[in-house]
């Protein structure tokens, strides 16, 4: 008894621990604003070690109510034993939709890699899986499948959710890594996120857009990321999507537009990118304020460095750009 008290304040105290915004190590942060309750979350994975020595993903949040003083983290979810993989979780996403929140969360596993390493193309298992809760602060739990929503054949990653016309989709990337030139994809969902509802459709290539440069090799070999999609309809009604590959000055975020203004497309590429300075997978938000932001990691360098980055963004002609 003495031992679960102690373990209950450790919880409890590392809960209300406050953290300035600089000081949060974090990649692809994702900010959820609650303006009933006034409170920002921000999500972010977290990994913990069980006694076998396995990597077991998960997701922890953050909570504010100024975007600059943080409390927490809080863990929200653990990925289940009986899941399809149970390995790191990339890139979460919660999402608010018909009264539950609904967490988008990239798994990944390396034993696959290490098994299949020498096959052509390369392929490990990475998915995009859903998993819901009633609450932003969790726990998020799965369906009953336990499957990824992205197809079993494809490295997939990033999923976001877009509702159009009353349905809800799911844009997501097909990694570089297995096709060469990443490509971004779209597959309608069924009304309760469940899975799939339909066929993924191809977008679009990361070597369509002019300003993403692709890995340094010779062109037969180079390499194009897709990473961090997030999609915007602007005051105007014209359909944005923010997405992120390398460019001149590294890791940036670009934008597409949509055409038919329709996530369908076709979807044509703004020649410079909106963020080029080594900094990406953005998602936007608007503050209680009503301003538009663009949050980011930056910079790109696995290891401790990345912070979350917010940068007020500002609409002109119905295009997207850095407030100066």
């Amino acid at each position: 008894m003495l031992i679960l008290a102690a373990c209950v304040v450790c919880v409890s105290a590392r809960a209300q621990q406050t953290l300035l915004l600089k000081d949060i190590n974090i990649r692809d942060p994702y900010i959820l604003p609650d303006r009933k309750a006034g409170v920002y979350y921000m999500y972010r994975s977290s990994s913990v070690t069980a006694a076998d020595g396995t990597v077991r993903g998960g997701v922890e949040v953050f909570r504010s109510r100024d975007l600059e003083h943080w409390e927490g983290p809080t863990r929200v979810f653990t990925v289940p034993d009986d899941n399809w993989i149970t390995g790191r979780v990339w890139a979460p996403e919660v999402h608010r939709y018909k009264g539950r929140y609904y967490l988008f969360a990239t798994l990944n596993s390396d034993i696959e890699w290490k098994k299949r390493r020498d096959s052509h193309p390369a392929y490990t298992m990475r998915g995009t899986q859903i998993f819901w809760s009633k609450s932003p602060e969790g726990p998020f739990v799965a369906f009953d499948d336990r499957m990824p929503a992205t197809p079993m054949d494809e490295m997939a990653l990033d999923g976001t959710l877009w509702v159009e016309n009353g349905k809800p989709y799911m844009v997501y990337c097909h990694e570089w890594v297995q096709i060469g030139d990443g490509s971004m994809k779209v597959v309608e969902l069924k009304r309760d996120l469940s899975g799939r509802a339909g066929t993924p459709v191809r977008l679009f290539h990361a070597s369509a857009a002019a300003w993403a440069t692709g890995s340094d090799a010779p062109v037969e070999r180079r390499t194009y990321v897709t990473d961090g999609c997030f999609l915007y309809r602007t005051s105007g009604g014209r359909l944005l999507m923010i997405w992120s590959s390398f460019g001149e000055d590294g890791y940036a975020v670009g934008i597409a537009e949509s055409v038919t203004g329709k996530v369908t497309g076709p979807w044509r590429h703004r020649p410079e990118p909106l963020f080029s300075r080594d900094g990406g997978h953005g998602m936007l938000f608007r503050d209680f304020d009503g301003g538009l932001n663009i949050v980011m990691h930056a910079p790109n360098s696995p290891g401790g460095a990345e912070r979350a980055v917010i940068l007020p963004l500002e609409e002109r002609g119905d295009m997207l750009y850095v407030k100066q």
